[in-house]
């Protein structure tokens, strides 16, 4: 027998326990949720419930298998007897069991996401909608809209004026591509990911005999993580249960971070008047993070509308107060960040770190110092900043005005030009090369009579090449080139990608020499993307991301207004709600070390310089008491410009160093430095002008910027 007393809390004891009717449990952060599930899956089966009655909804097939596994280890018996998945499994079971009801004699296929966009594309094809546009969306982003307005049950329209206003001029060809698709998965029986949510819910509603058959075989139903629920899933788990059926969810709605995806909290908050009687058990403990991060995490808390009170407590009093840091700039911030990232690792490992912010775009700045630095890392939830298509395009432009000529950039630059295919692309680049060497660029000029667009990118390169710009003023050149290309070819996400050109602008800015910009942004981390946490690599990550992960150290970067919360998000009271839940998850994912940073300016391309912005309402509303401010050493990072109207530094804040110290001369080969992370190195190579390579024992060679090294004399 399982002694239930001993392995668990009060509350967790009280949420096992309670077997009969409808229950709620608040699981707050770090306080043991999948634990308290997994023993009371064990206790309904040691209380002699069949296995077979009982249905776990979960959100990944993963976490489920997980939950019975652990649970069936407790009992040492297998637990396959338990329906557990997630609801669209459940779903797709049950429809296929009864799928005559539904008017399928001869049974359903379901598609994937591929198969799906093979359908839409049919569609289209024999529509001929959007023929001949090329900016016209391409069909995995039009179904994503399509899914959107389904799971939040609301008009397309109102999707793309949304979150797509700049599509509104297809809407009506969005609607005919709708009507007619869904036409074609009736004709052929086909069911796409989110038909098995809403087909279950018809056939429970119209088929009395099915919805009695169904509560007649689960009677004990379990939802993990119901925060996340959208409005179908919510009125399919009171289906299956019924008001008074011996249902508990688990989840936390100061977690419900997924509202974009269609997930409503509004699920979470009305439980007890969707089923009236429901016991309401509190899991406050948390097993994860210091009472002093908690302290600040409860702060955020207490400031949030409507939301069930809780106080997250620990027995892990101990600990640092979390700390504020304000740094001049964006850009700065990447500085400041590095500075605490090198802080941290003597510590605990690079893995151990996290680096978390709202949208991916916002890592730039960072991930270029990171590569500067030769610190390795992981980015999850967005690509790389140089990985991203339409920042590649840029600097293959920009590429391609460096001697020797590289193959690779002229073809990247090239392909984006009507009428130039691979074939021609090598061509025109051997001409260009012929013309470097004889002076003969008849080949080149005859080309351009035919080509407008080539013409155009030739002239530029001329320019560059005659009259040396800054890096900046070159970049700016270059981005008034690309911006048909770009309309042209990312037209669904156009203002995302702008966002990241901006943040390119920023980072040239902070150069003199073309070479050297290139040069950094070339030196890119070598590790791959993924999920799978690699030792010794800092974690980068968007919140949404880490939701479910924890870290030591936990950095969170861009805390100010019209990033966190973003630009749209205060326009609208949900949206601000849901944005100040994403920073209690940012929050509650470090266990010893939380720091906060807001920078006091921000680049904004518009007028060329670094803008005051005001921290984040969030931040402003969490007592001061709780945190700590550092003073660095102020200034301002290299090449950053001022906004001439002075912008100066916010009451009672101080700016970090930003900017390290140049190391302008030669280093000798055979000499040795001492870098924070890797320790002390032999300086294999100088490479001019402010790189070099150095051995670290244990390490192996690094390429590293001067600005992070300290050389011995």
């Amino acid at each position: 027998m399982i002694d239930y007393e001993k392995s668990l809390n009060p509350a967790q004891l009280e949420a096992v326990t309670t077997t009969r009717g409808p229950v709620l449990v608040i699981a707050g952060a770090g306080s043991g949720k999948t634990r308290t599930i997994v023993y009371r899956l064990a206790y309904l089966v040691e209380q002699g419930v069949p296995p077979e009655s009982i249905l776990l909804l979960t959100f990944t097939r993963k976490a489920a298998s997980q939950m019975l596994r652990r649970a069936g280890e407790l009992l040492n018996r297998e637990m396959g007897m338990v329906s557990g998945g997630t609801f669209h499994g459940f779903s797709y079971m049950i429809l296929k069991k009864f799928a005559p009801a539904l008017g399928f004699p001869q049974g359903f296929s379901v598609m994937d996401a591929a198969d799906a966009e093979e359908l839409f594309k049919g569609v289209r094809n024999e529509l001929k909608v959007g023929q001949g546009d090329k900016s016209f969306p391409r069909n995995r982003t039009i179904l994503s809209y399509l899914s959107k307005a389904r799971n939040k049950e609301v008009s397309l329209q109102s999707i793309i004026e949304s979150e797509a206003a700049h599509l509104h001029d297809y809407l009506e060809d969005f609607k005919k591509l709708e009507e007619a698709y869904l036409l074609e998965k009736q004709k052929q029986a086909l069911l796409d990911f989110d038909d098995l949510l809403f087909f279950l819910e018809r056939l429970l509603t119209d088929n009395p005999e099915v919805l009695e058959y169904v509560r007649s075989v689960y009677g004990y139903v379990m939802v993990d993580e119901y925060q996340d629920t959208n409005l179908v899933q919510a009125r399919l788990a009171r289906l299956i249960a019924s008001d008074q059926g011996n249902i508990m969810v688990v989840g936390d709605d100061a977690q419900s971070i997924y509202g974009f995806r269609g997930a409503d909290v509004g699920n979470i908050l009305d439980f007890p008047g969707t089923f009236p009687g429901a016991r309401v058990i509190k899991l406050e403990q948390n097993y994860r993070s210091t009472q002093p991060v908690l302290s600040l995490t409860n702060c955020i808390l207490s400031s949030m509308g409507q939301k069930y009170e809780k106080n997250l407590f620990s027995t892990r009093t101990d600990g640092a107060r979390p700390e504020l840091i304000t740094p001049s700039s964006d850009m700065a911030q990447a500085g400041a960040v590095l500075s605490r990232v090198e802080e941290l690792s003597s510590r605990y490992p690079l893995h151990d770190i996290a680096v978390l912010f709202r949208a991916a775009y916002h890592a730039y700045p960072l991930e270029v110092e990171l590569n500067k630095a030769s610190i390795g890392y992981q980015k999850f939830g967005g690509m790389k900043f140089s990985e991203a298509a339409h920042i590649k395009d840029v600097l293959s432009l920009m590429r391609m005005v460096q001697d020797p000529p590289e193959i690779l950039a002229w073809k990247r630059g090239l392909g984006l030009l009507k009428g130039v295919g691979p074939k021609t692309a090598q061509r025109l680049y051997q001409a260009y090369c012929t013309s470097l060497t004889s002076g003969d660029g008849s080949e080149l000029k005859k080309f351009e009579t035919k080509n407008e667009q080539f013409a155009g990118l030739m002239e530029l390169l001329r320019r560059q090449k005659n009259l040396p710009a800054s890096p900046s003023s070159f970049l700016t050149e270059v981005l008034d080139f690309y911006r048909p290309f770009l309309e042209e070819k990312h037209m669904e996400d156009l203002p995302r990608r702008l966002s990241g050109l901006e943040q390119l602008e920023q980072i040239t800015s902070a150069y003199n020499h073309l070479e050297a910009f290139l040069a950094d942004m070339v030196l890119e981390n070598s590790d791959p993307v993924g999920m799978q946490a690699r030792e010794d690599a800092l974690v980068l990550s968007t919140i949404h991301s880490a939701k479910g992960l924890e870290w030591s150290a936990v950095l969170l970067i861009d805390l100010v207004e019209e990033r966190f919360p973003s630009r749209r998000a205060m326009q609208d009271p949900d949206d601000m709600d849901e944005e100040q839940r994403l920073l209690y998850v940012a929050c509650t994912r470090a266990r010893d070390y939380l720091g906060l940073f807001v920078p006091q300016s921000i680049y904004q391309r518009s007028t060329g310089f670094n803008q005051r912005v005001w921290p984040s309402p969030f931040v402003r509303e969490i007592d001061t008491s709780l945190y700590s401010k550092v003073k660095e050493q102020a200034g301002i990072f290299s090449g950053e410009k001022k906004n001439p109207q002075g912008d100066g530094p916010l009451p009672g804040e101080v700016s970090p160093r930003s900017s390290r110290r140049s190391q302008t001369s030669a280093v000798p080969a055979g000499g040795y430095c001492r870098h924070k992370v890797f320790g002390r190195g032999k300086v294999v190579q100088a490479l001019p002008p402010n790189k070099y390579k150095v051995n670290f024992p244990g390490v192996g060679l690094k390429t590293i910027s001067g600005d992070y090294l300290n050389f011995e004399e």
